[in-house]
């Protein structure tokens, strides 16, 4: 997942800029050995804000990546900044999502908004990483049909500019290696180099897959009645609705450079992403 790929590139460039790395994690037995990593344990996740700021203590720059999907995400976020002000760091990068607004469709990101704001809040320096939605997001999208799938849902003919994990680990890490004032104070739009429809997001699937996958718009009724079946709580529904919602009033069209320019190299197409990554839709190909 991200936060392995943002650990194994910072790993990498720690001793050219003579840092040091620290991975703190719930489970030390699942983190993966890197060469000068130290690695501390704390079981209770970020809801534990005591445990979290003792396991903090001498942290310079926290890579704060957003928590799992769960109803009091928000509160073990600002459980966390609290934390994190609290043992001393000086610097937060946040790992949250493009256009994060109070008044978003999409549920979560008015929850990384109320995040941003409580990360300035403590005068500690920033930088907010807006990632797009994610590109290996899209064979998830898809349910088998027949010989193919469909990907059922309210986000009309709106874009998302679907970025690669591995283009938001670059971007991450290459932030958390600059110690300079640079992106300090800033939210960071990372994404892919274009925006697609739903339409053509199912075509690219359909040709990295090799199975027909189409595009069907659903009213929010038919988003929800379709959904509710997964035994998922409304809360959960909720976010899965409102993403589509979001991408269908064009709040996830944004395309910008943050990725070439923070990295090098262009950003990753989805179909690019996809084909580096078999294992992301593998299911769907059987």
């Amino acid at each position: 997942m991200l936060g392995a790929r943002v650990a194994e590139r910072v790993a990498a460039g720690a001793a050219a800029v003579d840092a040091t790395l620290r991975l703190v994690v719930r489970d030390a037995s699942r983190v993966p050995r890197l060469p000068g990593a130290g690695v501390t344990e704390f079981p209770g996740g970020y809801s534990d804000g005591p445990g979290l700021t003792e396991a903090l203590r001498g942290v310079h720059t926290l890579y704060l990546i957003s928590a799992a999907e769960a109803e009091d995400r928000l509160q073990q976020h600002l459980t966390a900044v609290v934390a994190a002000a609290a043992a001393g760091v000086q610097r937060i990068v946040y790992t949250s999502f493009l256009d994060a607004k109070p008044d978003a469709v999409f549920t979560l990101a008015r929850h990384h908004a109320a995040t941003e704001a409580a990360i300035a809040a403590t005068g500690l320096r920033w930088t907010a990483l807006r990632h797009s939605m994610y590109a290996d997001f899209v064979p998830f999208f898809a349910v088998p049909e027949g010989d193919g799938a469909v990907i059922a849902a309210p986000a009309g003919d709106g874009r998302a500019s679907f970025v690669s994990r591995d283009d938001c680990a670059d971007v991450g890490a290459a932030v958390l290696l600059d110690d300079s004032t640079a992106h300090d104070g800033q939210a960071l739009p990372v994404t892919g180099p274009e925006a697609l429809t739903m339409a053509e997001a199912a075509a690219v699937l359909t040709e990295v897959i090799g199975r027909p996958v189409r595009y069907e718009n659903q009213t929010v009724e038919e988003a929800w009645e379709t959904r509710r079946p997964s035994g998922h709580p409304d809360w959960e529904i909720e976010g899965w609705v409102t993403s589509y919602l979001a991408i269908a009033a064009g709040e996830l069209a944004t395309v910008s450079d943050v990725v070439p320019h923070m990295t090098g190299h262009p950003a990753r197409t989805v179909a690019e992403h996809l084909r580096v990554h078999p294992e992301d839709w593998a299911p769907l190909a059987r």
